[in-house]
C-alpha cells in the first residue's frame, strides 16, 4: 500500500482536548489503517483556544506567566508569550478575563472586567514586545474593554471626577474618559486583534445581544445595559478625535476587540488566517495526499471564520480532498460544504451525555481518525 502524506490541522475540541491531543489520537487512528502513513501536524486556533500554543510551536519562543486581576478581580496566573523575534507578545485575553475564570451570573457578567488582559500587556511591554498578537475568544466579559484600557492608564470617571465601577454595569455611569495617562510605548507599538467574528460593538448583532446571554446577563437587561455600551461608543467618538468603534469586530470578546482599536490603534483580523500564515501550513501541500482538520461542534456560524473553513480554503488552493473530524455536528451543514469541507465525521458513535461524551475522546478521536482514513482510501480504489 501506498504511504499517504496526511496533514493534520484541527481546533480543540473546547474542555476535552487541546489541539495538540486531538492530532495525537487522529494519528493513531490513522495508523490503523496505513501504519507508515506520513503525518504532518500544525496546532491550528483561530484566536481563541490554543492561540498561545499553536504559534509558540511554530514560530519558537519564551512563555511567560503573571500573576494579574481575573475578571472578577481576584488573582490568576495568566501565561503569555514572546515569540522568537524577541518582540512579537501572544495573549490570550481568555487566560486573564476567560468565561472558565468565573462563576457564570447575571451579577457576575455585569461586573467582569478585562483589566487583567491590559496587565498582561504590560508585562509583554516590560519584557519588550512591541508587536501584540491579542487572541479574542473564550471571554468572561462584556466591557467593551475599558477595564483593559484602564491597566494601560486611561482614566473612566463619572459625573464628580470618580473612577466607575468595574465592568459593563460601570458604562451606565461613565461620563468623561482621560487617556492623558496611556502608557506611552502603546502609540510606539502594533497590535493586532485575533477575532472570529466580525460582530458590531453594539445594537442586535452587537456585544450584548449576541454574546451576553452566554456569560449570564439576564434578557430582560439586554436592551438597559446595550443603551449603556451604545453611550460609551458615542463618549469615545465625542472625547477622541478621530477615533470611531464602528469596525468589523469590535464586538468580539465583549467588546475588547473596540477597545484595543480605540486605545491602541489595534487592527482586528481573522485569527485563523492570521495564524495559518504565521505557521505557514500551505508550505508543504504540494505533497499532501489528504486534509484532516475539525472542531469540537460544526454548524453553518463555521464559515463565519472558524479554524477548520480556513485550513479548508488553503486546502482546496491545492486541490485537496478535506475531512473534518467534529465532536457534534448541526443536520444542515451546506454552507460547511460549499466553504471547501468535503465530509464530515462525528466522533460520537451513540447515544451520550455531554460529560461522557468528553470523557470518551481518546477512544472517539481515534475511532473517527480510522474511519476518516478508510474512507479515503475507499474513495481512491473507487477512482482507480
Amino acid at each position: 500500500m501506498r504511504n499517504y502524506t496526511v496533514l493534520l490541522a484541527s481546533d480543540s475540541f473546547k474542555g476535552s482536548a487541546m489541539s495538540r491531543e486531538v492530532e495525537d489520537y487522529l494519528e493513531e487512528g490513522i495508523r490503523r489503517v496505513v501504519p507508515q502513513a506520513h503525518i504532518l501536524k500544525y496546532l491550528i486556533a483561530d484566536g481563541g483556544e490554543g492561540t498561545l500554543e499553536a504559534l509558540l510551536t511554530a514560530c519558537k519562543g519564551t512563555r511567560y506567566t503573571e500573576k494579574v486581576h481575573g475578571p472578577l478581580g481576584d488573582s490568576v496566573q495568566a501565561p503569555y508569550a514572546l515569540l522568537g523575534d524577541g518582540k512579537t507578545a501572544v495573549i490570550e485575553m481568555a487566560q486573564a478575563s476567560g468565561i472558565t475564570l468565573m462563576p457564570k451570573s447575571n451579577e457576575n457578567a455585569l461586573k467582569a472586567s478585562t483589566y487583567g488582559t491590559g496587565e498582561l500587556i504590560e508585562a509583554a511591554l516590560e519584557q519588550g514586545a512591541r508587536k501584540f498578537l491579542i487572541g479574542l475568544g473564550g471571554s468572561a466579559t462584556s466591557d467593551g474593554g475599558w477595564g483593559m484600557a484602564q491597566a494601560l492608564g486611561v482614566k473612566f470617571l463619572d459625573a464628580e471626577g470618580q473612577p466607575i465601577r468595574p465592568g459593563l454595569r460601570g458604562l451606565k455611569d461613565l461620563r468623561q474618559i482621560d487617556t492623558s495617562g496611556l502608557d506611552p510605548r502603546i502609540r510606539e507599538s502594533e497590535f493586532t486583534a485575533l477575532s472570529d467574528v466580525t460582530n458590531p460593538l453594539t445594537g442586535s448583532e452587537g456585544a450584548v445581544f449576541v454574546y451576553g446571554p452566554q456569560k449570564g446577563i439576564a434578557p430582560e437587561e439586554l436592551h438597559e445595559v446595550d443603551v449603556w455600551m451604545a453611550s460609551y461608543a458615542r463618549l469615545i467618538e465625542q472625547e477622541l478625535t478621530g477615533v470611531s468603534t464602528d469596525v468589523p469586530g469590535a464586538g468580539a470578546a465583549g467588546g475588547l476587540g473596540a477597545g484595543l482599536h480605540v486605545f491602541c490603534g489595534a487592527r482586528i483580523v481573522s485569527g485563523i488566517d492570521t495564524i495559518l500564515d504565521l505557521i505557514g501550513i500551505e508550505s508543504k501541500m504540494d505533497t499532501v495526499d489528504l486534509v484532516v482538520t475539525g472542531e469540537g461542534h460544526m454548524d453553518n456560524q463555521s464559515v463565519k471564520g472558524k479554524a477548520p473553513i480556513g485550513v479548508a480554503k488553503r486546502a482546496k488552493k491545492h486541490n485537496l480532498p478535506v475531512i473534518a473530524v467534529v465532536g457534534g455536528r448541526e443536520d444542515d451543514l451546506s454552507s460547511v460544504y460549499s466553504a471547501g469541507i468535503d465530509c464530515v465525521l462525528t466522533t460520537v458513535e451513540g447515544p451520550c451525555t455531554l460529560e461522557d461524551c468528553m470523557k470518551r475522546v481518546a477512544i472517539e478521536i481515534p475511532n473517527a481518525g480510522e474511519t476518516t482514513m478508510r474512507a479515503f482510501l475507499l474513495g481512491r480504489s473507487r477512482a482507480q
